[in-house]
Order: C-alpha cells, then sequence, then structure tokens
C-alpha cells in the first residue's frame, strides 16, 4: 500500500488527532514509517482492516537511519556556527557561565541538569554525550546569541507568530498525554515539576496548578493543569505558556521539541 491508498481511507479532515499536521503526512508514516495506522480515531473498522498487510515497524529503521543522519549533519552545521561565536559576551545573555578551556565553552542547565556546549561537543554531567536531538535543541539556543532575561508576559503557542501549524503538535505530544498521565494527580505531577526545579507561577490563574518550569535558562514554560471533574463532564486538562520573548533563543520546531523533552522527563520523574 501507498501513502495514497492510505490517504483515500481517511477522513481527510486533518484534524491532528494522530499526531501529524495532515492526513498525508500521517499516510505517509503508516506506509512507509511503519506508525500504527490505529494512531487516526476516525479511521472505519473495514479500513483498519485493509491495512492488515502494514507490519508495523516495516522501513522504520530505514527511516531513522535517514533521520539520524539528517541530525548529525544539522549538528555539525550548528557547531560550526557557535565554533565562532564570543563566548564571554553571550554567556550572561544566555544564561549561562563561559569555560575558558581550550575548548572555550559554556555552561548552563537543561532540564535540571548541568550541560556543557562547545564548538566540539556537547555533554551532560558525568560526561555523558547529549543525544542528536538534544544537541540541535541546545546549539539552536546557544547560536541565537541570546537576548533579555524573561519577563514572564506569559503567551500561548497560538499566540507566537507562525506557530498556528504547531498548536496541535503541541497537544498531541506534551499537553495531551501528561493530561493522561496526572489525572487525579495532581501532587505527584508538582512532586516531579520540583524535581525539574519549578517555581510557583503567578497568582490569581484559576488552574489547580500552575508552576513554571526552567528548560533552559532563559527559556520558562508555563504548566497550566485543571484536574478532571467527571461530574461536571470536564476531562484533565493542561496548558502550556511561554514567555512572549522566546523565539528569541529559539525557533519554532525547537521550542516544540523542548516541550515533548519535558513531557518525558516528568513522566520518568514519575517512575
Amino acid at each position: 500500500m501507498n501513502p495514497l491508498d492510505f490517504l483515500r481511507v481517511t477522513p481527510r479532515t486533518n484534524c491532528g488527532s494522530c499526531g501529524h499536521p495532515t492526513c498525508l503526512a500521517f499516510a505517509v508514516a503508516v506506509t512507509k514509517g511503519g506508525a500504527d495506522p490505529a494512531l487516526c480515531p476516525h479511521l472505519p473498522p473495514d479500513a483498519l482492516a485493509a491495512t492488515g498487510n502494514l507490519v508495523p515497524g516495516a522501513g522504520l529503521a530505514r527511516v531513522e537511519r535517514g533521520q539520524e543522519e539528517r541530525d548529525m549533519a544539522l549538528v555539525a552545521h550548528l557547531k560550526s556556527k557557535v565554533n565562532v561565536l564570543d563566548y564571554p559576551a553571550i554567556a550572561p545573555r544566555l544564561g549561562a557561565a563561559c569555560i575558558p578551556g581550550p575548548p572555550a565553552a559554556l555552561r548552563f542547565r537543561y532540564l535540571n541538569r548541568q550541560v556543557q556546549i562547545s564548538g566540539e561537543e556537547g555533554r551532560l554531567e558525568g560526561g555523558e554525550l547529549i543525544d542528536p536531538r538534544d544537541q540541535i535543541l541546545l546549539y539552536n539556543y546557544v547560536a541565537s546569541g541570546g537576548g533579555e532575561a524573561p519577563r514572564n508576559e506569559w503567551v500561548g503557542m497560538e499566540s507566537l507568530p507562525n506557530s498556528m501549524a504547531k498548536v496541535r503538535t503541541l497537544a498531541a505530544y506534551c499537553e495531551q498525554p501528561l493530561a493522561r498521565r496526572f489525572a487525579g494527580r495532581r501532587e505527584a505531577l508538582a512532586r516531579a515539576c520540583r524535581l525539574l526545579g519549578a517555581l510557583p507561577g503567578p497568582e490569581g490563574q484559576s488552574a489547580d496548578l500552575g508552576l513554571i518550569l526552567p528548560v533552559l535558562p532563559f527559556v520558562p514554560l508555563y504548566l497550566l493543569f485543571w484536574d478532571a471533574e467527571p461530574a461536571e463532564g470536564f476531562a484533565c486538562r493542561i496548558k502550556m505558556l511561554f514567555d512572549r520573548r522566546v523565539l528569541d533563543f529559539l525557533d519554532i520546531e525547537s521550542l516544540i521539541f523542548a516541550t515533548e523533552r519535558m513531557a518525558e522527563r516528568l513522566m520518568e520523574l514519575d517512575g
């Protein structure tokens, strides 16, 4: 089955429930990347049955190898960009400490773990090499050159420039998984957030829990949690807010990845 064959059995509404921006993107992920067709909640049973010849994971290793190669190429490009930066000058604009070296490096915290970034490599505390996808995020942060410290002027993803296509992605990979995990478990969420160095949010908000998580020194994320109220028919809901100036430090793709990593880390800390 090719992507267009599979596309014909989808609703073609581009609703984003599967976690992909369009039905065509989902069709490619299913037929070429091994994604599970059942991720689309709108496929009728007969359509799912028609996908039975698709082997879950078929082609996935090839896709992953290609993605890893692209990631490493991007990391190499970003290293060349940061290698010419004036680290002492940009360190305070990133909330980082400058390490003279050689090689010169910047040290700061990422999801409450110390990282050290140079033009040669990126390492976690203890010397562990950083995953290439995290390196892309961290090198993009450094390559931004920094800016003014956040002012805690909070906005939703939909209020950031050129971000409307990412609202559903944020929900699918961050907000909804966290809501499912911590529904009815407010204190467990608060405990996991505190382990990431979370601070209380501004007073006066209506959520059951509001905490600010410093994903990067100048990239805080404001997590708002409303627990489920079954008697009222309300499901658990989580909303992520961002400092208005966040795109001074990360592009929109890196910002989405930062929220995904934060969600994964909170669930890891929850055990």
